[in-house]
């Protein structure tokens, strides 16, 4: 049973994919459109600067190039494929391909921390991916290929470096804020020049224009970003991943409420089932007996992370 200090933690990280929920409304009606990369390089690299300068921490040794590839995967490669694969798949097909992420975390988890897939974790899965096609699918179009290979690699992308980011922790001192940084400062700056080479100039804004990017840039970014990566070092991987499927069901309330779409039955079935699977997936994996768990964040006298925190909070996506 969760406890009330883990409930709350959980609730703050399910914040970043609600905010993330809001993007495609707020790009569809105030950002000029087909502009995808320029929307990534103003959602990250603005984000991850303030940040820097609130946590004024650089990242040091090895850190470099960790935050490089961590910011490559979380942000730098994962914005521009999530972007190309939204513009090429028809309804919500790239929702539907992204929705697998959890399923790529179990394995990627078993892989590089040592967590042995369970079955109800794959269970759990299959039903969150099978509530969100039933939520956002579209039956007009045709499946492009390069579009659905853009969000598997997304997907991929993401739940890489969220399984990177468990695996490495952060160095002792470092708290969430400056990771973050770090991260979203390394993403922007990956596509910056792609974002040149491909879109040109950035294009000329109106007042709801600065004023989306700036929502985007700080709220849907600074601060969910924040509270994802928060989370990644205080719940599992598989946790956190298991609230992915809380973004497609915000964005389906979101045109429903106030870009006045409608909901079907059949939708309110895939988002009970998406929902239900969400909560399910916040069941901590069970310590061994005899095992002591300490918390993933707290370095050992080797300087390696030792463990991952099941143990609630007091040891924080």
């Amino acid at each position: 049973m969760l406890s009330a200090g883990r409930t709350t933690l959980i609730a703050l990280t399910a914040l970043a994919p609600v905010s993330w929920g809001t993007t495609y409304a707020v790009t569809t009606e105030f950002l000029p459109p087909d502009r995808p990369l320029f929307t990534g390089l103003a959602r990250a690299l603005p984000a991850g600067l303030l940040l820097l300068a609130l946590a004024r921490v650089l990242p040091r040794g090895a850190w470099w190039w960790k935050a490089a590839v961590l910011g490559a995967l979380n942000i730098g490669a994962f914005f521009p494929l999530l972007f190309l694969s939204a513009y090429r798949l028809p309804g919500g097909m790239a929702a539907v391909v992204g929705s697998v992420g959890p399923l790529f975390v179990v394995g990627l988890s078993a892989l590089l921390l040592g967590q042995r897939p369970t079955t109800r974790a794959v269970l759990t899965g299959v039903v969150a991916a099978f509530g969100v096609s039933l939520v956002v699918l579209k039956a007009a179009g045709g499946l492009d290929a390069l579009g659905a290979l853009a969000a598997l690699a997304s997907a991929a992308s993401m739940s890489t470096g969220t399984v990177l980011t468990k695996r490495w922790g952060r160095p002792e001192g470092v708290g969430p804020l400056a990771l973050t940084g770090w991260q979203l400062t390394a993403g922007g700056l990956l596509i910056a020049p792609v974002a040149l080479l491909v879109e040109g100039a950035p294009p000329a804004l109106d007042g709801a224009a600065v004023g989306g990017y700036l929502y985007l840039a700080l709220a849907n970014t600074a601060v969910a970003y924040w509270l994802w990566f928060r989370g990644i070092g205080r719940l599992s991987a598989t946790q956190v991943t298991f609230l992915g499927p809380l973004s497609p069901l915000t964005a389906a309330v979101v045109g429903w409420a106030a870009l006045g779409e409608t909901l079907t039955p059949v939708q309110l079935v895939g988002m009970a089932l998406a929902f239900g699977a969400t909560v399910a997936g916040q069941r901590a994996p069970r310590a061994k007996t005899g095992t002591t768990v300490v918390p993933f964040s707290s370095p050992s006298k080797n300087g390696r992370k030792d463990s991952m925190d099941l143990t609630g909070p007091g040891l924080r996506r």
